[in-house]
């Protein structure tokens, strides 16, 4: 016998435990190969979780909830009480690794799309464990035209992960201090998918900024986020990418993304063909994120 579908508004039910959830996605995955497709979607989980482990996570790595691998990525469930160690320093010991697994692969460069939530998820050890809003919302926020346009933008030699993470995480976890990621390593944008209903506000972190996202004012971490001990190679160099051309305060771009400006507060995201004079920056087509650096104090929520 089939399980009954709950009406909704008829009655009150106990909330789910809520969970914290983070999914990753690989660029470009599906132009690769289809002979590359398996040893990547093997290599991502693998890459993760050697993460976790050097970031002192092995709590985590060893108690995920729902855990799936999507094939181009991974996504689970964990403790909210992780969260802010998720945040820092766990994405930039996961961007140092797979900075660390490129610079001596002979196959394809792995960059990923990070997106970290939380939410009430059904999670009692049945089949339907981890389905709901927050889950649909987590893969949104992976999807969504801002994190894409960012990390397109960004050095393929240099920055190696884009995180997005969720206006509730950021409220909860940054703006409360909980984590070591600081407010101002962070950008606003309006996360929205092409082709779906979604738009939430949402926030983006590089760990590793370069070329113009370097001169957007998306700055680079100050210290490491590898715990003492470990081996790390961050690079600083602006590198440029092909098609883009710097000169002053105006930024040419024939196609793909844009990032100009000191990004943070009262953001400006648009996509498709633009023409836009107010900040001296003119494309042809593609994505831009432009905006001022954001201020004020920790509790600003706005």
């Amino acid at each position: 016998m089939s399980t009954p579908v709950p009406a909704p508004y008829t009655e009150s039910r106990s909330l789910p435990p809520y969970r914290a959830l983070f999914a990753v996605d690989a660029k470009d995955f599906t132009g690769l190969p289809a002979v590359q497709h398996g040893p990547v979607s093997q290599l991502i989980p693998e890459l993760v979780d050697q993460a976790l482990e050097r970031a002192g996570l092995n709590e985590l790595r060893d108690s995920k909830r729902f855990p799936a691998n999507t094939g181009d990525g991974v996504v689970f469930g964990f403790d909210p009480a992780l969260l802010p160690f998720v945040l820092w320093p766990f994405l930039g010991v996961l961007d140092d690794i797979l900075g660390a697994y490129n610079r001596q692969c002979v196959g394809p460069r792995i960059r990923l799309r990070a997106s970290v939530h939380i939410g009430p998820l059904p999670d009692a050890g049945g089949v339907g464990d981890g389905n709901g809003t927050a889950r649909n919302d987590t893969h949104r926020l992976l999807d969504s035209r801002p994190v894409k346009a960012i990390l397109a933008a960004a050095s393929e030699q240099v920055t190696h992960l884009a995180a997005i993470i969720s206006q509730r995480v950021y409220e909860d976890v940054v703006l409360g201090a909980y984590t070591g990621l600081h407010p101002d390593r962070c950008v606003e944008v309006p996360a929205t998918v092409e082709g779906k209903n979604f738009s939430q506000r949402a926030w983006l972190y590089v760990p590793s900024p370069s070329g113009n996202l370097v001169q957007a004012g998306v700055r680079p971490r100050e210290e490491s986020a590898v715990p003492a001990g470990a081996s790390t190679d961050q690079e600083q160099d602006l590198v440029t990418r092909p098609g883009t051309h710097y000169s002053g305060n105006t930024q040419h771009v024939a196609e793909g993304a844009a990032v100009m400006g000191s990004v943070g507060r009262d953001i400006t995201y648009t996509g498709g063909s633009t023409s836009y004079r107010g900040t001296n920056q003119h494309w042809g087509g593609g994505d831009n994120v432009a905006g001022d650096k954001r201020v004020g104090e920790a509790g600003d929520h706005r």
